[in-house]
This record gives structure tokens, sequence and C-alpha cells, in this order.
């Protein structure tokens, strides 16, 4: 009480500010029921406080305020918002939400009460994920308001202890925000990722930033004498459009690094110019008839890329995305992403599914069902797998057709292999070449946005271990799993699984953090290793606070350089590492093509502030255009 007597003026600003919000949307009875579920939720809370020092309320009444402002949901969901930890964290029960506030408000705490068990199948967190997916049965809105349970959390993260940020962090990463994705809200998903990115590897965003920012900063003038062009082309036409520059995230551009290991002036979009039109009924014509119109005009303004054009109107994505987007040549001889939207497409892009679409968000909960379903039958058998869901759920999509033009939504990365899986496991499970857009391909071929697609089969053909490598849909996984699991038991054989950590090489002074397993045995990984996010989401409870320090031990690490050819280079190089920096040097691969030289190198270091002296010091040498650190990590 002594806590809250403190900051009583800022729970009170902000429930006032909660409060006039509220209104705007809300008649006067309805904002009598969302000021007694505040009076509830305060009185229960009251001698609670955040691990920061701040009441506790400040919590669900922040959760709610997103609830309202930012996902614009109605009075219930805000209602369930405030008291979404009531049951969970005090001595209320569900009885007396139903009681004072309805049987609708009661089910959606219900729901997001997280059920306390002495025993949990796979871990804590796994278990937790699975009950938020099984709320998917009941009602969407429980899973908005975890998300904006989630996105306060990570706003006020910086309270909690290292160890702990990690966890939620991972969490973040691996579920929350893919999930954001799937439903469409591009705005959470983009502030979740760079939340999670921030406080999982602070150094790695802090440099990033930096450089997004000095990027704009140099480049800004020649940015808006390019769209000013634009501007006055669309005003001839009579075309209503706003146009503007947005920076990509830092997670956006740490992804794109990471994915296709290149370093930050390789990544070739760093802006997007967002052309949002508003007039095209005045016009007298669809929104897609003006979409196109403008691309018409700006590819006669500038040079596109060749096949740069993606049509998300005609295929939009399931999460409900619609735009046309190309590459145009800038003014700087660097290509240029242009996103063109209505107004409305613009709305649907940031709000998802709480924005009424043609499609709704209801094909794909019917979908979400199904697979779900499928999970629940095969995990009597095999266990529930939250990483193979998560993969076949929350990845970009995209649309491939069957001879007869049926589409199938595969999510980006998947095989023929896994189309096969999708039209019928029998299918699959003889599958021997696959027709890609006419041309006879492998049915391990990685299916592109808009192929068309004929499985060719054979009887005698049968799943093989390494189909496994191939495949990324729930369904084709398990299929083929049960398939060796039924080879190996009439054999008599005894399955074991194992499962290897891709090596993230961590040095001494990297951003670390370690897991500690039933051996005894901590791992250590890279805050940014795919396996450690992973592990961090499902297991927080092993992880280790961990560090490396610097000692007279050496670690093995590759350096890609990249430069153009001249006599004597290749000395210069060995000496810049083995007789400046005094390291040994395993191994130089070089190739040697039209002057440019590409040059693999592996040497010892002692930890990453060395390996990082050293590429300072090559980068300073005569010719040199790119200085990368290679690992195996993917």
């Amino acid at each position: 009480m002594e806590c809250y007597e403190k900051y009583r003026d800022m729970v009170r600003n902000q429930r006032d500010t909660f409060f006039a919000n509220a209104a705007k949307r809300f008649s006067e009875e309805e904002m009598s029921l969302i000021r007694k579920g505040f009076a509830f939720a305060e009185m229960a809370h009251i001698n609670q406080k955040r691990k920061a020092g701040d009441p506790y309320i400040t919590h669900p009444l922040a959760v709610a305020s997103i609830v309202c402002d930012e996902l614009k949901l109605g009075v219930n969901p805000i209602i369930a918002a405030l008291l979404h930890d009531v049951v969970e964290d005090t001595n209320h029960t569900i009885e007396e939400i139903k009681a004072g506030f309805g049987s609708d408000i009661a089910f959606l705490v219900d729901v997001l009460t997280k059920k306390k068990r002495d025993k949990y199948e796979t871990s804590k967190q796994v278990d937790n994920f699975q009950q938020m997916l099984n709320s998917i049965h009941y009602d969407i809105r429980a899973l908005l308001i975890k998300l904006a349970d989630r996105l306060h959390n990570m706003r006020t993260l910086k309270s909690m202890k290292p160890e702990k940020q990690i966890k939620i962090a991972g969490e973040t990463d691996y579920f929350y925000a893919p999930l954001a994705n799937r439903l469409g809200l591009y705005k959470v998903k983009s502030e979740l990722e760079n939340l999670s990115l921030q406080y999982r590897s602070p150094h790695e965003y802090e440099d990033i930033k930096k450089q997004i920012d000095n990027y704009a900063e140099a480049h800004a003038s020649a940015a808006r004498k390019w769209i000013r062009k634009i501007e006055e082309r669309l005003e001839e036409n009579g075309i209503k459009a706003q146009i503007d520059c947005d920076k990509r995230t830092v997670y956006s551009i740490w992804s794109k690094m990471h994915s296709k290991n290149i370093s930050f002036k390789e990544v070739e979009h760093i802006r997007v110019i967002n052309i949002t039109f508003e007039n095209w009924e005045e016009l007298g014509l669809t929104e897609k008839r003006l979409a196109l119109r403008i691309y018409s005009i700006l590819t006669d303004l500038y040079i596109e890329k060749p096949g740069s054009l993606n049509n998300y109107i005609d295929t939009p994505k399931e999460n409900g995305y619609h735009s046309l987007h190309c590459k145009l040549m800038g003014n700087e001889g660097r290509w240029m992403e242009v996103h063109i939207q209505s107004t409305s497409m613009r709305e649907r892009s940031y709000y998802g599914c709480l924005v009424e679409r043609e499609t709704g968000v209801e094909g794909w909960i019917a979908k979400f069902r199904d697979i779900l379903k499928d999970i629940s039958f095969h995990g009597k058998e095999s266990g529930f797998s939250i990483e193979s869901v998560i993969r076949t759920f929350y990845n970009d999509d995209i649309v491939v057709f069957s001879p007869n033009g049926t589409q199938f939504i595969l999510p980006s990365g998947a095989s023929a292999l896994d189309f096969a899986y999708e039209i019928h496991s029998n299918i699959g499970e003889h599958a021997q070449y696959a027709i890609i857009n006419d041309k006879l391909k492998s049915i391990f071929t990685k299916l592109q946005h808009g192929d068309r697609v004929r499985i060719g089969s054979e009887t005698s053909h049968h799943p093989k271990e390494f189909w496994l490598d191939h495949v990324v849909t729930y369904k084709a996984i398990q299929y083929i799993k049960q398939y060796l699991r039924r080879e190996k038991a009439k054999k008599g054989e005894v399955g074991t699984q194992y499962i290897l950590c891709p090596n993230c090489e961590p040095l001494p002074g990297d951003e670390v953090i370690g897991f500690r397993h039933d051996d005894n045995t901590v791992t250590i990984h890279k805050c940014n290793c795919p396996t450690a996010i992973s592990v961090a989401a499902q297991q927080g409870d092993i992880i280790e606070n961990v560090s490396l320090h610097t000692s007279e031990k050496t670690y093995p690490v590759t350096i890609f350089i990249k430069a153009v050819n001249r006599d004597g280079f290749l000395l210069d190089l060995i000496t810049e590492i083995s007789q400046k920096n005094l390291l040994s040097i395993e191994s130089i691969k070089s190739t040697t093509e039209d002057e440019i030289i590409d040059c693999t190198i592996i040497f010892y270091v002692h930890s990453i502030n060395e390996l990082k002296d050293v590429e300072d010091d090559i980068r300073a040498m005569r010719n040199i255009y790119e200085v990368r650190h290679i690992t195996h990590a993917v």
C-alpha cells in the first residue's frame, strides 16, 4: 500500500489518459463498465508491484490501453485486458469475474489465465505456448490480448535481470513476433522483433541502428529529390497520394545481414518508399487499376529492376497483406524498393485481422484448427512439436498452383516435396519428380511465389532420412518421420533422434548465453544463434548467466575477403595477420577471376575484439572491397 501511495499520481495520470482515449470510441454506458473493470483490477492488485517498483496495476492498465488504442478492440476485450492477471496472481476466481462482468469477459480471462501444473509435458514455456494456441479454438480475441500483454512486457523489459531478458526476448522472437506477423499486425510484429534484438544483443543493435541513421542522413537530400519528381508526376495525373520514405527496422537489416551473410553496406534496401493513394473511386478506377497506373508512371520515370515486380494485390499474403512491390533505380545508382498501396490496403497491412476483409481471418483460423487436430492426433505418437507448428504457420507465405489452377499456400522455403504432401500423404510418400512451370525438376526444388507444380510419383519410391532436410511443413515432416519409424520397427531397429546445433563459434567478448543441461554441462552460444533463441524460448529455466573471458586460449575463425587483385596482395595479407597481429594462420584459399580475388582465411584469435582489430587492419589495406567474418550458424 505504501508503494501505491508513492506512485498514486502516476497511476491516476495513466488511468485518466486511458479513460479519455476510450471515451472517444465508446458510449457512457460502455465507459461505466470499463471504469468498473479498472476499479476491480486496481483493488485486486493493490498490494502488488512490478520489478521496477511501480504498482502492478500499471501493467494491466497499459495492456488495456494497447488493446483499446492500438488494436482497436471492443469493450469486453478491454475489460478482459484489465483483469487478465487477476485470477492468475490474486485470490479472486473466474466465478467472481463471471458474477461481476458476465460470461464473455469471464471466458476471455479464463483463456488468458495460465493453468498451473505440478508437472509439464515438455517445459513450462512450451506448454504455455500450446495452451495459447489452443485458445484459437475458442476466440481470436484472447490471442490479441496476449500479444498486447507481451508487447507491454517487452516495452518494460529493462527492469529485469539479463538472463530473464534473454528468456523473454527469446520467447518473443521465436513465438510472439511470428504470431503477430501471421495475424497481419505489422506494427506489433516490427516492434516486438526490434525490442527482442535490442535486449538479446544490445551492442549489435546499437551498431546497426547507428549505421542506419548515418545512411539515412547522408542520403536524405537525394531521396527527397527522387520522391519530389514522383509527386509532381502523380499530381499531373490527378492522383492523390502520400509518399514517405521509411527506414527499415534494425531487426529487418540485421535479419538480412545474417540470413545472407553480408555486411551492412551490401544490404540493398535500407529504405522503403511507400506510395499510398486514396482517390481511386473519384477517378472511376478500382484500387488495382490505379495501383497499376501508378506503377506505369513510375517505370516511365525510372528504370525498373528486371523481375522485381511482386503483385500482392491479386495474390495477397495469407495474413491479408495487399500491395504492389517493385524496385527502381535511384539517383545514386542504388535500387529503391517501392510499395504501392491504397489507403485501405495500408490499413489492412498495419492492422491485419482487425480489419474487415474479403477472406477474413476465419480462413486462417479454420486451417489452424485443422493443424491443431493433426498435432493432437500425431502427438500421441511423437509428442507436441511447437518448432514444427511455428515453422509451418508463422513464416512468410508463397502461393503456388496445381495444374488445374487450385491455389496452395505454403511457407516460404517450401519444396515441391512439401507441396506433394500438402496434396495428399500418399502422393508425398511416392513423390519422384516435379514439373514446375513445365520444366522437369527435383522434388527437393524450393518453390517460388506463383509456381505451377505437378508431382510425378512412383509406387516403388519411398521416403529417405535425408528427405527431412528438404521439407519445412509440419505435415511433410510428420509423415516422413512416421514412415521412417515404421521401417525401423519392421527391421527391429531402435531409432534415436539426434539434433545438432549449428556451430555459432562464440568468442571471448561476444554477447553470449548459456544453457545448463541435466548432466550439469553448460553449452554456450552467441545470443543470436538460432538454436539459442529456440532453446531460450522453450526452456527458459535452464538459462545460465555466462561470459567468455580472454585467456591464452585461441579460437579458430574464418574470414572472407573480396578485393581487386594486385601484385603481392596475398603476401601483404599474410603479413598483416601473422606478423603485425602475431596470429597463427591455419589455411588460405583464394580464387581470382577477371582481376577480382576471393579469399577465405582460417586463423586463430583470443577474442572478438582481436578479430575486429584484424578485420579493421585488413579493410585499411589497398584495394579491399569486403571483409566478412563467417560462422556455420544460419
